[in-house]
C-alpha cells in the first residue's frame, strides 16, 4: 500500500523544525554571548594577573628572574583553565566530571614525568633557598664548577678547565653543596716541612714577613704562625692567613713560591722523606756451631 505525503504535511513539519531552531537559538543565545564575554574577560584578566605578579615579584631584589617568569605563567594558565571550565558550565556540561578528568590526566602526566617534576621542584627550591648563585664556584659531591645558569630543569656549570657541565637540579638538591664563593673571605694554611737542625723561630719569622708584605693578606683576622706537628723526619711549620675569596688562589700560589725562595735563601731545608736504618753486626763468637 503506497503512502502519500501531502504538501500541507511538509509545510507543517518544516514549520515545526523552524520553531525548534528558533527556540534553540533563543535559549542558547545568552549562553553563547556569556561564553564569549567570559573568554574575552578571562584572557584580559589572565594577562593582567600575569603582569602584576611579574612586576610584584620584581620588587624583591633577591627574587630570581626564572622563578618570577614561572610563577607568573602558572597564574595565567590557572585562570585560563578556570575560565574554560566556567564556559563549559554555561552550556550545561557537568564540570565535576571535567575536573575529575583533569585530575586523572594530571596524575597520569605526573607519573609519566616523575623525574622531570622532581627536577622542577628541586629547581624551585634552589631558586628560593639560594644555596648558590650565578657566578659562584661550588662542589656538590664531585659536581664542581662555576654556576652559569640555574634553570627549572637543570643547572649549567663550567669547570675550572673550561668544560661545560649540565646537571639535573635533583642531583644538586640531594647532595651537600660546598660553596667556595659565598663568603667574602677564606682562610689558608701554608704548611711546610723543615729539618730538625733548622731554626724553627727563623722559619716562622720568614713566613710572617711574607704574609705581612702581601697587601692581599687581610690584617683582620691577623696572620699567625705555629708549629703544627713534629714527625719522624721533619717539623711542620704553618702560616695561617685570611684573604678575600677572589684573591684566594693567586695569594696561595704567590706565597708558596715566595716561601720556597725565602727558605732557600736563608738556608732552611725542606727535607725529603727519610728513614734511618741501624745495622748491628752479630758477634761471631755467639753464632751457633754447625
Amino acid at each position: 500500500m503506497e503512502t502519500f505525503i501531502y504538501p500541507d504535511d511538509v509545510l507543517t513539519t518544516a514549520g515545526r523544525l523552524w520553531i525548534e531552531v528558533v527556540d534553540f537559538a533563543i535559549a542558547y543565545s545568552f549562553s553563547v554571548l556569556g561564553a564569549i564575554i567570559l573568554i574575552i574577560a578571562g584572557f584580559i584578566v589572565a594577562g593582567a594577573l600575569q603582569r602584576w605578579t611579574y612586576r610584584g615579584l620584581g620588587r624583591f631584589p633577591s627574587f630570581d628572574e626564572t622563578l618570577r617568569r614561572f610563577l607568573s605563567k602558572v597564574i595565567r594558565y590557572s585562570v585560563l583553565v578556570l575560565v574554560g571550565v566556567t564556559v563549559l558550565a554555561q552550556f550545561g556540561v557537568q564540570t565535576a566530571s571535567i575536573i575529575a578528568a583533569l585530575g586523572a590526566v594530571g596524575l597520569a602526566i605526573g607519573l609519566a614525568l616523575q623525574g622531570t617534576l622532581q627536577n622542577i621542584a628541586a629547581g624551585i627550591m634552589l631558586l628560593v633557598l639560594k644555596p648558590f648563585r650565578v657566578g659562584e664556584y661550588i662542589d656538590a659531591g664531585g659536581i664542581a664548577g662555576t654556576v652559569q645558569e640555574i634553570g627549572l630543569f637543570a643547572t649549567e656549570l663550567t669547570t675550572f678547565d673550561g668544560v661545560y657541565v649540565l646537571t639535573p637540579n635533583s642531583e644538586l638538591w640531594n647532595r651537600a653543596v660546598t660553596n667556595y664563593s659565598r663568603n667574602p673571605t677564606r682562610r689558608h694554611d701554608l704548611a711546610i716541612r723543615i729539618g730538625f737542625e733548622d731554626d724553627i723561630n727563623r722559619a716562622c719569622d720568614i713566613l710572617m714577613e711574607l704574609a705581612l708584605a702581601d697587601k692581599r693578606v687581610l690584617a683582620v683576622p691577623a696572620p699567625e704562625t705555629m708549629v703544627t706537628e713534629i714527625r719522624d723526619s721533619d717539623v711542620i711549620v704553618n702560616l695561617r692567613y685570611w684573604t678575600a675569596a677572589s684573591d684566594y688562589w693567586s695569594v696561595r700560589f704567590a706565597l708558596n713560591k715566595a716561601a720556597k725562595l725565602a727558605f732557600d735563601k736563608n738556608g732552611i731545608t725542606i727535607p725529603y722523606p727519610q728513614h734511618s736504618v741501624h745495622y748491628t753486626p752479630r758477634d761471631a763468637s755467639s753464632a751457633p756451631a754447625k
